[in-house]
């Protein structure tokens, strides 16, 4: 029996908190990963997304980023190691911190935009995003894309990891994500969602944008929340997996 986790960004948005889309998109999803004051976020907005999270029982984690929010943390940096990992310390103990007045646990850790994009392909940035989490916690999983070295540098600093691929974006042959510079970089349709997912679960792989047929072997699938339509295609996404018998159910460090 296949089982997969959906995750969602989220916390990003205060409106999204207010006007119900994230108690939207929980309805669909099984982990949340909270932005916990680097590319977006605050003590309020985390808060809010826990305790909904809690109403929907679905697992938390951290989503750090790079402290760039003009940028939404989605233009690549150039920072020292040292200063990367002091930035993901502090988020995620920030985020820590509002969980344990909310009596939540924190399950994972998923860097956010280009912080994670950067570290596929470096090592150095990938042992830094490790090393920050270490200072605060090493019996959390750890989230990287499927098939990237980051995922080896990940379990090597002694983590659990969890491989992920994207439902709702489009990939180069190569396994890699399609730049967001490219207009097809996202997909919006909800039915290509469930049937993209529906592949790289069961049949392990996804059809790149040259055609291609690119493998992955995801344990985590991220839904983004500020992708247009989130909720249509969160809960699309769902029922082409559960229809297909695969099981939907959260990350465990376990």
């Amino acid at each position: 029996m296949k089982r997969i986790d959906l995750n969602c960004d989220m916390g990003e948005v205060p409106e999204a908190i207010a006007d119900g889309t994230q108690e939207a998109l929980m309805r669909s999803v099984t982990s949340v990963n909270i932005a916990c004051g680097g590319h977006a976020g605050d003590a309020q907005t985390m808060r809010m997304t826990i305790e909904q999270a809690l109403r929907w029982k679905v697992a938390i984690g951290a989503h750090p980023g790079y402290a760039d929010r003009a940028n939404f943390g989605r233009l690549e940096l150039k920072l020292p190691p040292k200063e990367i990992a002091d930035s993901i310390f502090e988020q995620v103990c920030a985020l820590d911190e509002v969980a344990k007045r909310c009596g939540a646990p924190l399950i994972h850790v998923k860097p956010h935009g280009a912080l994670y994009n950067q570290a596929v392909s470096n090592r150095g940035l990938a042992e830094a995003i490790a090393q920050g989490v270490g200072r605060w916690r090493r019996d959390v999983v750890l989230v990287g894309l499927a098939g990237s070295a980051m995922l080896d540098i990940f379990r090597k600093a002694g983590f659990a990891v969890a491989a992920e691929a994207f439902a709702d974006r489009r990939y180069e042959a190569d396994g890699t994500l399609r730049s967001r510079k490219f207009e097809d970089a996202l997909i919006r349709d909800p039915e290509e969602a469930g049937r993209q997912a529906l592949s790289m679960v069961e049949r392990g792989v996804v059809i790149a944008c040259d055609g291609a047929e690119a493998a992955v072997d995801p344990q985590t699938l991220c839904i983004h929340g500020d992708t247009p339509g989130a909720p249509e295609i969160a809960a699309t996404v769902t029922r082409f997996l559960r229809d297909a018998g695969v099981v939907c159910r959260p990350l465990s460090h376990e």
